[in-house]
């Protein structure tokens, strides 16, 4: 039997990382897709190796359809056929109120979270219906439906938009025997606190969460490699919330 080949957009770092490790231990072949550290993606590549999978790595800005393309193609010609995609790749911007928000920084977070997620899924859903079928995870937020007011209001409609993807495409790309599903993590425990600029939030919001602690990347990954399993064959359209009870 062949192997899965997913890619994971993202990989370098946090979530993403994390999930190419638990699928390289689940018996899938990854393309890490990165934007920037080829030191951070080359490590997670070791550890997805000594998993015993096939990596390879690419330097891509999912906003961009030209390297979106070439991640996809990549995958094919060094893996095979593309059989799942784990659409990871996220920005914030910095924490603060809207009106004090960088049109700049307002138009990375839609290029990237948005644009990029559907660049992605759009390039997935042609090659897998082509391809008897597979599965599409899209990495959402509990913010989506929080708001995160004072916070990131522009990042929580980027994931209220993931969620309206997720749901759309599912019904749509259902008779292709394609999946599309969701996790939305709640506040994890990642670098990614420390590119917002407020290192110490997951510490301080503990109390706000009613498990009493921050999740930690793997336990997203465990539940984005249940989707892409034959364990979640009759689930597409769902949207997994793993935030702690929050």
């Amino acid at each position: 039997m062949s192997r899965p080949v997913t890619i994971v957009t993202g990989g370098s770092r946090g979530i993403g990382a994390a999930t190419c490790v638990r699928l390289a231990k689940d018996g899938h072949d990854l393309a890490l897709g990165y934007v920037s550290n080829a030191a951070a993606a080359h490590e997670v590549a070791q550890a997805v190796r000594a998993a015993g999978a096939r990596c390879v790595t690419v330097r891509a800005d999912t906003s961009q359809e030209a390297d979106v393309g070439r991640l996809f193609d990549t995958a094919a010609a060094e893996l095979g056929p593309v059989t799942g995609l784990v659409n990871n790749a996220g920005v914030t911007g910095p924490l603060g109120r809207l009106a004090d928000t960088r049109t700049e920084d307002l138009r990375r977070v839609v290029d990237v979270n948005v644009l990029g997620y559907l660049l992605c899924c759009r390039r997935a859903a042609r090659d897998m219906a082509a391809n008897s079928g597979g599965a599409i995870v899209n990495i959402s937020s509990a913010a989506a439906t929080l708001g995160s007011p004072g916070d990131y209001v522009h990042y929580a409609a980027s994931k209220a938009a993931t969620d309206a993807l997720t749901i759309g495409l599912s019904k749509e790309l259902g008779p292709d025997r394609i999946r599309v599903n969701a996790v939305a993590p709640g506040i994890i425990d990642t670098d990614m606190h420390t590119t917002m600029g407020d290192p110490d939030r997951p510490a301080r919001m503990a109390s706000a969460i009613p498990l009493g602690r921050p999740g930690e990347a793997s336990e997203i990954a465990a539940a984005v490699a249940w989707l892409l399993s034959p364990d979640a064959s009759y689930t597409s359209g769902a949207i997994l919330r793993v935030a702690g009870g929050r």
